[in-house]
């Protein structure tokens, strides 16, 4: 895939998973769908990887190395953020959280790996967060204060810390593995954390409509085994922080999903602050 078209892509792929997340939390319960979500996922690498004789993973460092970037990526970033959405948790302020993964990233890189990030990085990173926040300002001043719960949006905030690391993981020796073995043994992990998760939180509810098959296929298809494939392919090839950076664009584009597929309102503060964002992005990715 052409090196400039793999980070749109990305993109459009993952704020999309916003509106997934969304339309589940009214037909399953979060946790049992996403456990789902990995185990088929797992299912479609193991075939892939069969189909093409790839070389599975060996050792047990590299083995638990997989296992933990796939607990951390999808199962304590997915299942306590999508729970947190079903708890009351508004979207937009959920968007709002992620944003922050960039932030973080650049974080860790320079206080525990010893990088300099350039003052362009850090201008964009921070033009790009203050892009996102008028993009769901206005959703987020129609929120009743009342209703969100510290608790929620603190453990909303660790899932995303949780995706940080658990990319950050993507640049350790693991890189050199096949992306179809790797993401068959990943999603081990995560289904693993999930079915934990959802035996002491959850609860057995799956309204079997079309619609939620539906939610399902797509994330299977299109959300794990391209979005998260893409950005797995995108962090080892990349410097982590501006493979990050391209997360701030995900919740201006999921509003204009919101806006096209359910009709929400966008005022012109949240136009120009798609623009501030992506002019962000350009910037921490120079």
């Amino acid at each position: 895939m052409p090196h400039y078209i793999a980070p749109f892509l990305f993109v459009l792929i993952w704020s999309s998973g916003f509106l997934i997340g969304r339309g589940t939390g009214a037909h399953a319960d979060p946790f049992w769908f996403l456990a789902l979500r990995f185990s088929l996922v797992c299912v479609v690498f193991t075939v892939a990887a069969w189909w093409a004789r790839a070389a599975w993973p060996h050792g047990a460092r590299r083995i638990g190395l997989h296992l933990l970037a796939g607990a951390l990526m999808s199962g304590f970033y997915l299942g306590p953020g999508w729970w947190a959405m079903s708890q009351g948790l508004p979207a937009g302020i959920m968007a709002l959280i992620g944003a922050l993964q960039p932030l973080f990233t650049a974080l860790i890189a320079v206080l525990f790996q010893g990088k300099r990030l350039s003052g362009t990085t850090w201008a964009g990173l921070a033009l790009g967060f203050g892009g996102v926040a008028m993009v769901l300002w206005p959703r987020l001043a129609a929120t009743d204060a009342s209703t969100l719960s510290v608790p929620v949006a603190a453990l909303a905030a660790a899932s995303i810390l949780s995706l940080t690391v658990g990319s950050m993981v993507q640049k350790s020796p693991l890189a050199a593995s096949d992306l179809r073995t790797a993401g068959a043994v990943q999603n081990v992990g995560a289904v693993v954390v999930l079915v934990v998760l959802a035996l002491i939180f959850g609860e057995l509810r799956w309204d079997n409509s079309p619609l939620l098959w539906g939610y399902l296929a797509y994330s299977v298809l299109v959300l794990s085994v391209a979005g998260t494939t893409l950005l797995i392919w995108l962090m080892r090839r990349g410097e982590a922080t501006r493979t990050a950076a391209l997360l701030l664009a995900v919740p201006p584009l999921s509003a204009l999903q919101a806006w096209i597929v359910f009709g929400e309102t966008l005022v012109a503060l949240q136009f120009v602050g798609f623009a501030v964002a992506i002019v962000g992005v350009a910037l921490a990715r120079r």
